[in-house]
C-alpha cells in the first residue's frame, strides 16, 4: 500500500501519520498569558532534537477557526514555556487539560494539578509531573500550516527517586511515562521493555 500525501490522501495526513510515527512521547505544555493565567495544554508531536545545545520541538496547531492555540500566543509574548512529562500518575489530569477553554481560563485548576516555581523562567512547571524541561524559545518555524516552536533547555527537574546521583543516569526503569497511540484516543504504557545491546565496532 502506498499513501500519496501531496495527492489523493493529503487530507488524512494527520490520521496517518498519527498511526504510523508512534509511540510518541507528551509535552504537556505550561505557558503564562500576558494576564499571568497559567495555561497547560498537550502536545504529543513532540520530542528531543539535540544536546548542543539541549533542544526539544513541538507543534501546536491552529484552532478550527485557524487562530493559534493558547500555548503558542503565550509563547510568541514571552518566548518561554515549560515541558512537563507525563506518566500514568497525571494520565487522567493531562487528558483533561485537552478540554476547551476559553482564553485566560487555566487548565491547571480544572485538571487538579499544582504550579510550582520554575527555576529560569517565569511560566510554572508541574509539581505531579515526573519531569519537567525549562525552555525559552530558540525559535518559531511556519512551515506551510505547521508550527514548530524549538526550545533550548535551561533546566532539567525529576523527582528525586527517578534519579541516580552517583551514576548521574535517570532511573528508567521507575519513569513510568505514557506513549501517544494512534488517533484519535489511544495510549500506551511503558512498562514492557526489552534491551538490545549495540554491536562493538
Amino acid at each position: 500500500m502506498e499513501l500519496d500525501l501531496e495527492g489523493r490522501h493529503a487530507d488524512q495526513a494527520y490520521a496517518i501519520l498519527a498511526s504510523v510515527v508512534m509511540p510518541r512521547p507528551i509535552a504537556l505544555v505550561t505557558t503564562l498569558g500576558p494576564d499571568g493565567v497559567v495555561n497547560a495544554a498537550p502536545f504529543s508531536f513532540f520530542n528531543v532534537f539535540g544536546d548542543d545545545p539541549p533542544i526539544v520541538a513541538f507543534a501546536p496547531g491552529d484552532r478550527d477557526d485557524g487562530t493559534p492555540k493558547d500555548t503558542a500566543r503565550n509563547i510568541r509574548l514571552g518566548h518561554e514555556f515549560v515541558v512537563n512529562l507525563v506518566d500514568e500518575g497525571i494520565a487522567e489530569a493531562m487528558n483533561r487539560c485537552s478540554a476547551p477553554l476559553p482564553y485566560g481560563v487555566s487548565e491547571l485548576e480544572q485538571a487538579r494539578l499544582t504550579a510550582a516555581p520554575s527555576s529560569a523562567v517565569k511560566p510554572p512547571r508541574i509539581a505531579e509531573a515526573p519531569a519537567s524541561l525549562e525552555c525559552s524559545e530558540w525559535g518559531t518555524l511556519q512551515i506551510g500550516n505547521n508550527r514548530l516552536i524549538i526550545g533550548v533547555v535551561k533546566r532539567v527537574h525529576l523527582r528525586d527517586e527517578l534519579f541516580d546521583a552517583d551514576k548521574l543516569r535517570v532511573r528508567s526503569d521507575q519513569f513510568k511515562v505514557i506513549g501517544r497511540m494512534a488517533s484519535p484516543h489511544w495510549y500506551c504504557r511503558t512498562r514492557d521493555r526489552f534491551e538490545m545491546i549495540r554491536p562493538a565496532g
